[in-house]
């Protein structure tokens, strides 16, 4: 058997109930593990980094498969895979071989998401339903004010989903980078890895502090209450991004 990793890129559509294949709708591992076994002529499956919610797009989702036979013309493959996926607003950007002990997500060292907030009274048209447009000028000194907060080891109990199924609501934020240009604000988070909803709540909680909703310490005491029912809204899927995986 041979292992070989594949690095995705996908659109934030609707029409797709997420990454992760279920028992009903379109998912970005079904059409894309169609297609391999349509190629390879072998049932095969797929395995991802990590599993994106519908409407939350990809820059470099990683994953992998096995299959019995040696793929001898990676840029052929490529090009085979991508005229079926394309269509689908899905594109596999390269193929690399890898050994059996690789495992998309178990050998990943850290996870990077980008969200993308529009701050202006104009509604964006270029990137429309890729970033989340917000009207009301935000403060960029307290948005990087509250991001310091969640920096480090901390109980994310108020940031995660209800029915998220992570045995332990503790984890690491290794950095949050928030830069504004043009009225656009890019704000990236690197872990090893995310709750389910996580980013999404943490910038919805961003958002709160930054229009003055919040101050610093209602900010700081809703993310110590570990009550989920304290948390601000989560910002809209369709402005978050799976930046890429790192080995």
């Amino acid at each position: 058997m041979y292992r070989y990793q594949i690095l995705v890129e996908y659109a934030s559509l609707p029409k797709f109930v997420g990454w992760q294949k279920q028992s009903k709708g379109k998912s970005i591992q079904k059409e894309i593990e169609k297609i391999l076994t349509k190629l390879l002529k072998q049932k095969t499956i797929i395995y991802a980094a990590g599993r994106t919610d519908k409407s939350v797009a990809a820059l470099g989702q990683s994953a992998h498969f096995d299959t019995k036979l040696k793929i001898k013309e990676i840029n052929k493959f490529i090009k085979s895979l991508n005229f079926f996926l394309n269509p689908k607003k899905i594109s596999i950007i390269n193929i690399y071989k890898k050994n059996k002990k690789f495992h998309a997500r178990y050998s990943a060292k850290e996870r990077v998401y980008k969200y993308f907030i529009i701050n202006r009274l104009a509604s964006p048209i270029l990137e429309y339903e890729r970033a989340w447009h917000i009207r009301k000028k935000l403060n960029i000194k307290l948005l990087k004010e509250g991001a310091k907060k969640l920096v480090g080891t901390h109980d994310f109990s108020t940031m995660r989903a209800k029915n998220c199924y992570a045995k332990s609501p503790i984890k690491k934020i290794n950095r949050i980078t928030i830069k504004n240009t043009n009225k656009k604000i890019e704000i990236q988070f690197r872990s090893k890895s995310f709750l389910r909803n996580q980013v999404r709540s943490m910038v919805g909680c961003l958002k709160y502090l930054a229009e003055k909703k919040w101050d610093i310490n209602k900010f700081e005491n809703v993310f110590k209450s570990k009550k989920r029912e304290n948390c601000a809204p989560p910002a809209p899927a369709h402005g978050l991004f799976l930046e890429k995986i790192i080995y």
